[in-house]
Parts: structure tokens; sequence; C-alpha cells
């Protein structure tokens, strides 16, 4: 019987207080800006990982974006993933998520079977929760949104979820492959392994694969297969509250104080 296989899809994102955007074609700049994995991927990360411990098999981690990613995806095999690729190609640049959704399920066609695709449920970045389902789309698996828990239930061929309602929960039954999004918050991502980063850092197996190389459509990756037009991006002001300044002695301080906060008691 074919071990478990587990896709675990992961966005390298700004940090949010670093984020800027292009003027001129109003997508996201890079350079010069930290990054991170997306919060919600490493939840993701975390949900594959104990589905191996469990069930056993192995754990593929997939990107899509620069070269830089690569030592984000070296992360996630220190904390435990088996082998990760990476789709990187000029040609990718500014896609939306429909274009991306696209991109990463040629990826996942090349690396061949699956059980499970698990995402985060949104991207920090971009906030659509549309690229999960849009994998699912295109290779066509059963999906699940926003699961807070999974489970693989034994000699099934079926995975179980539970989905978080107002006032409750939902438990969702699908058949494998499924793909299925992950919310953030789901668990508590574990460290990496200090053994298991020395070797992910000199010997860790993360392929490299372009554009050509997971025959894609040109005309359906980065800004051409993008329907998504962006009009303009805006700064929202600040809103600041009102302060005001005690002066005085301490006691002094004290009493104007209270004389503030006694018509709110």
């Amino acid at each position: 019987m074919r071990q478990l296989h587990i896709i675990a899809c992961v966005k390298v994102v700004p940090k949010p207080e670093e984020v800027k955007v292009n003027p001129e074609n109003w997508t996201i700049e890079r350079d010069g800006v930290r990054s991170e994995i997306n919060p919600p991927d490493m939840n993701v990360l975390e949900m594959a990982l104990a589905l191996k411990e469990q069930h056993g098999g192995k754990v593929t981690v997939v990107a899509m974006g620069p070269p830089m990613f690569d030592s984000y995806l070296r992360l996630a095999l220190a904390m435990g993933a088996d082998e990760a690729y990476l789709l990187s190609d000029r040609s990718f640049a500014g896609a939306d998520t429909l274009a991306t959704s696209y991109a990463l399920a040629q990826g996942i066609r090349k690396i061949g079977e699956f059980d499970l695709i698990l995402c985060g449920e949104e991207s920090s970045d971009g906030a659509t929760a549309q690229v999960p389902p849009g994998i699912a789309e295109w290779l066509n698996t059963s999906q699940i949104t926003y699961a807070e828990d999974l489970k693989i239930v034994p000699d099934s061929g079926m995975v179980k979820a539970q989905r978080e309602l107002a006032g409750g929960y939902e438990v969702i039954q699908v058949p494998l492959p499924c793909t299925a999004s992950v919310k953030v918050g789901a668990n508590e991502p574990r460290f990496m392994d200090i053994e298991r980063k020395t070797w992910a850092n000199a010997e860790g197996p993360v392929t490299t694969w372009n554009a050509q190389d997971i025959e894609v459509d040109p005309e359906m990756i980065g800004i051409p297969g993008s329907p998504t037009i962006v009009d303009g991006v805006a700064q929202a002001e600040a809103t600041e509250r009102k302060r005001e300044f005690l002066k005085g002695t301490p006691e002094e301080q004290v009493k104007a104080l209270i004389e503030r906060l006694r018509p709110y008691l």
C-alpha cells in the first residue's frame, strides 16, 4: 500500500509593518523588505507533520516565489518536512489568485501522487482565501475550507475535519485526495529541530522548478494569466486617540485623573 503523501503549500510574505506596493503596477515590493512564512501556513506545517507522525508517510512542501524563498523552505525541512519544491520564474511575478493556484497545481501534478494538500486559510498580504479552492478545482479534488482540526479516517480513504461556526462547529467528511485550508491558530507550530537544521541548511532536498519545468501555459501565469485588475492603492488614514498629559506632583496627578474618570464611574 502506498504511503500517505501530504503536500503543504506555504507562502513567504512581507512582515505586515513593512509591506510596500509598487506604484506602477500595484504589485507587492519585496526588495529590502523583511519576510516571514505566512502565519496560517505555520499551522499547515504543524498539521501536516502531526498527521505524518500518526500515520507515517511523507510531507512535501511547495512554494512559489523568488530564489530567496529557498531559506524558508529549509526552515520547513528543519521542522520535519521531507522534501521541498520552489516554483521560481520571473514569469510568475504579478500573479493573482487564479494564476497562483494554476501554477501551484501544475507543480503538484509534476510532483506526482498525493493524498492531502494543506494550505493556510489566506495570506496576510492578500487575504482572499481563494488559492486553496482554486487548487482543488484545478486538480479536481475534494475540498474543505477553514479546518480547525483534521483527521485521516483509518482504512476508509476519507478525511474528517472540524470547522467553527457561530455558536458551535460542524464536522465534514470527504474522500481523499482532498485539498484543505487550515485556520490560523488551529494548533501550536513546533520549533525546528536543531539537528535537522544543520542537515536542512547543508543538504536538505530543495528542488527549484521554472515555468518550463512544470509545463505551464505562459498565458495563464503571472500578469498575463491574472484577470484581477488593481485600479489603485491608497494609504488608510491613521486615527490617533485623544491624549492628555497630567502635570504636577504624583498626588496632584492622581487627583486630576480621578476627576476626569468620575463622570464615567
